[in-house]
């Protein structure tokens, strides 16, 4: 499914969040060289979301690389009663995530770094399990691709050709 992302100067109160940021080394003829990564949510709390990842040798440099990258990659997520509208999953490398929708008083129910994005896509009440691997930036990216993949009920109704309320059934 093609995504238009959104216009960040159109998009009010975005908060960022630094999900992981890890030190790599490369190892070169002169000896070691380091330098930093970041992953960084970008999000309204009202269902816009962005994830950037970005690399520099000093750590202000990746945080802020990786800001820049999330906030060109805004996506907004159709929620409805602060969930998500139906059951999706995504894969991502050796990373699976089902991510399903959750009565009233559940919250938050995800891992660590899943937990991040779903708060700052402003999702309140979900459920979510993660397969295969839990490396922090591939099982992240995997989310925000299952996010990424819902679509309004009434695109899901259009796309499938029934009436909007066959979907929920």
């Amino acid at each position: 499914m093609e995504r238009n992302y959104i216009d960040p100067s159109k998009v009010e109160n975005l908060e960022d969040n630094l999900v992981t940021l890890k030190r790599v080394t490369k190892v070169v003829k002169g000896g070691r060289t380091f330098s930093f990564s970041a992953l960084v949510v970008v999000g309204d709390k009202k269902g816009i979301i962005g994830l950037g990842f970005g690399k520099a040798k000093e750590i202000p440099e990746a945080i802020r690389k990786a800001s820049d990258k999330a906030k060109k990659k805004l996506i907004k997520i159709n929620l409805q009663n602060r969930t998500i509208p139906y059951q999706t999953s995504a894969k991502y490398c050796a990373s699976k995530v089902v991510l399903f929708p959750a009565s009233e008083g559940t919250g938050v129910i995800a891992g660590g770094n899943i937990r991040s994005i779903l708060q700052y896509a402003g999702v309140e009440n979900i459920l979510s399990k993660t397969y295969g691997s839990r490396n922090v930036i591939n099982s992240s990216k995997c989310a925000f691709k299952a996010l990424e993949n819902l679509c309004s009920p009434i695109e899901l109704a259009l796309e499938r050709e029934i009436d909007v309320k066959s979907v929920y059934n």
